[in-house]
């Protein structure tokens, strides 16, 4: 990022009597610079040289210089406005102006106060599209790939395939993972790391509203559609424009949205409630849940046509439980952001936190582990984060001590010494009923750890999980 301070260059081009009085209308800014040129015949060379963002040309000599610097001028930098001031009336001319390319004509000084109110217009728009080029590139630092905290295998895997994803600007994205792992977090930096980052970004939690209200916010409606449709209201895949939209929690969503939502898909179209006339949709599509879709699409409560549609790139964020050796780089992320936050200055944590960090079952993923980490912080008056300042669950607790969990080595490097023995009856002999035997022979030998089991398996932890409640999930 360019540490320069840009400025608004307004290049004043006519005689120097004429352009004095035009910069009193100026309303003077730190961040104004005013160029002039005495003659049109010098306007595309200054240009070229001082870049202007606006110009204002005195059109009141109609001559031949001025009509070819203009063509001129209009052909190199047509992103330029113009500002035409004319000392009488020309209809004709001002025709003739705008259709090469100015885009407002005044007459001076008789509407000195429209000249005035349109420089500030056009000041004010550069400052809005100023600030929100700054804020998309904060936002691409901090949603920036290289951002991510960890270098497990699993979470690497991913990040590679998000990263394939942004090479299309309207690929479907579809992100699984339990609630924690940071699928909005991946959904923002696919967002902010692709050609449309400087559209909008639109979010909205499918679990928060009502069916009918979900399909009003998302498709939007036409006035009279309902009691209470008094004017038109656009949704927010239209307000996403050429950018992004995340349904947080798709899997949640009615069979009759899930239909509708299958149509903007596959057709790139939509039709507002109460609307007759299909609207064009451009956004990318990036839909995540925490639920077992394919549970949902077995059960019926999720359109196969839909799922299918969704899944053609899939990213399955891991649980904290199956990168554990992420926790100690997470912590330090964490520590850093909350020191900061809190005016603190915690070193670390000591040996016996860290054990205790390691050994908890993290159910709510990356999300809780930041929690205790604030808690703790927040907490703490040492230098350094003890085990008594983190309020982890007391019950789960006592059940790590029973059984010590791996250290982020051992997370890495997972063998058995002794074999397996697996009799399987004729009868049962269907792969996914071994599968499920081998699951539960293979947990019962690493003492009911499912981080290990997994690993040794050298399946997802998620995965794990499914097998040993005996769904299919090849």
């Amino acid at each position: 990022m360019s540490g320069k301070k840009e400025h608004f260059r307004i290049l004043l081009c006519g005689k120097k009597e004429m352009m004095a009085d035009v910069r009193r209308l100026i309303t003077p800014a730190e961040d104004v610079h005013l160029q002039f040129a005495s003659s049109p015949s010098f306007l595309v060379g200054r240009a070229l040289f001082h870049a202007p963002r606006l110009v204002l040309i005195d059109v009141t000599r109609d001559n031949q210089t001025l009509r070819s610097s203009l063509k001129e001028f209009c052909s190199e930098m047509p992103e330029v406005p113009i500002v035409a001031l004319a000392h009488e009336p020309d209809h004709g001319f001002a025709v003739e102006l705008v259709k090469m390319g100015v885009s407002a004509y005044f007459i001076f000084p008789d509407e000195h106060r429209k000249i005035r109110e349109h420089v500030s217009l056009l000041y004010y728009d550069w400052q809005a599209k100023k600030q929100k080029e700054r804020y998309v590139e904060i936002q691409q630092e901090v949603y920036d790939f290289r951002s991510i905290v960890g270098e497990s295998p699993l979470l690497k895997i991913v990040v590679e395939r998000a990263q394939r994803v942004i090479r299309n600007n309207t690929l479907t994205v579809l992100i699984t993972g339990e609630t924690g792992t940071g699928k909005e977090l991946f959904a923002r930096a696919i967002h902010y790391n692709s050609k449309n980052r400087n559209s909008p970004f639109v979010d909205i939690a499918c679990t928060a509203l009502p069916e009918s209200l979900l399909e009003a916010e998302l498709f939007g409606y036409e006035r009279g559609a309902f009691t209470d449709a008094k004017e038109r209201k656009v949704g927010l895949f239209e307000l996403a424009g050429d950018g992004s939209i995340f349904l947080d929690e798709i899997g949640d969503i009615s069979m009759s949205t899930q239909s509708k939502l299958l149509r903007v898909i596959e057709d790139r179209t939509l039709r507002r409630v109460g609307g007759i006339r299909n609207v064009p949709v451009r956004a990318r599509i990036i839909a995540a849940t925490s639920a077992d879709l394919d549970a949902k699409m077995r059960a019926g409560e999720f359109r196969r046509d839909l799922y299918h549609r969704l899944k053609i790139l899939p990213l399955e964020l891991p649980s904290l439980a199956d990168r554990m050796e992420d926790i100690p780089q997470l912590i330090d992320f964490f520590l850093k952001r909350f020191n900061q936050s809190y005016n603190k200055k915690i070193k670390g944590v000591t040996p016996q936190a860290m054990q205790l960090l390691l050994d908890h079952q993290w159910e709510g993923n990356v999300r809780e582990l930041k929690h205790a980490i604030e808690r703790a912080v927040l907490l703490e008056d040492g230098d350094w984060l003890s085990d008594e300042v983190f309020e982890l669950d007391a019950k789960r607790a006592r059940q790590a001590k029973k059984r010590p969990a791996p250290s982020v080595q051992e997370t890495t490097n997972l063998k058995l010494n002794e074999s397996i023995m697996l009799v399987v009856p004729f009868e049962h002999a269907s792969a996914n009923e071994v599968q499920h035997m081998l699951a539960h022979k293979v947990l019962a030998h690493v003492n009911n750890n499912k981080v290990r089991a997994a690993r040794i398996l050298k399946i997802s932890r998620p995965r794990l999980d499914r097998i040993l409640r005996g769904k299919n999930n090849s």
